[in-house]
């Protein structure tokens, strides 16, 4: 009878620690997963334009599992020099590194969004807070169509200004992070449309896309999206 009982407690003992559940840490499922977080991404607009143009592709980024709180549609004012704007993505980035936790961000630019961008990398320190820099149609050397508009960042966007020979100069791909762009061979904005590739990143060529058409392109965020992960 003891032997019997014996048993019943053991089988009993078992059945107990089938039943409790795995800590998260060695979980496959949800509660594990959400110990990796992907790096915020800071979207930078371009010339007349605001933080609404990336809706698309915010919602794309969170439909693929990125928190909403990691997606930032930055707006700044695109009227003022790029080495100003430059200064406010800094307080910008370290804004979303504070609030998020984070290490690094990666950073999404079109249009001269990337003049800025590139300009925090190589003069402010950037490199060693941005894992991943995209640019989607970005003049970075210059683009015939500044010259159709005034105020200092459309001077500093055409070919052979002070500033662009400035950016230029050295090194196009500071640091470690990793570098990519984007070009369409329909984009009548950027001309010539080389403009856009840079020495030591990632460039690519699309298909037949508008210059605003890159942001909400499936095939282009596919791209990106990659690149960043």
């Amino acid at each position: 009878m003891i032997r019997n009982l014996s048993r019943s407690l053991f089988t009993l003992l078992l059945a107990l620690v089938a039943l409790s559940p795995v800590p998260a840490s060695a979980a496959d499922g949800p509660r594990g997963a959400e110990a990796v977080r992907p790096d915020p991404v800071v979207f930078v607009h371009g010339w007349n334009s605001d933080g609404s143009t990336w809706r698309t592709m915010a919602g794309r980024f969170q439909a693929d599992s990125w928190p909403v709180d990691h997606l930032d549609q930055w707006t700044y004012d695109a009227t003022q020099s790029n080495a100003t704007t430059a200064a406010r993505l800094a307080e910008e980035i370290d804004r979303v590194l504070a609030r998020t936790g984070a290490a690094k961000v990666d950073v999404v630019t079109h249009s001269m969004g990337g003049l800025s961008s590139r300009y925090y990398l190589k003069n402010l320190g950037g490199t060693s807070k941005v894992d991943a820099w995209v640019a989607l149609a970005g003049p970075n050397h210059g683009t015939g169509a500044a010259r159709l508009c005034g105020g200092d960042p459309c001077v500093e966007t055409r070919p052979g200004s002070l500033f662009l020979n400035a950016l230029n100069s050295g090194d196009e791909t500071p640091g470690s992070p990793r570098y990519a762009t984007w070009r369409s061979p329909c984009d009548l904005v950027i001309s010539p449309g080389d403009s856009v590739a840079l020495a030591g990143a990632v460039n690519s060529t699309t298909t037949c896309l508008g210059h605003s058409e890159l942001q909400a392109d499936a095939a282009v965020y596919e791209q990106v999206k990659q690149h960043i992960s």
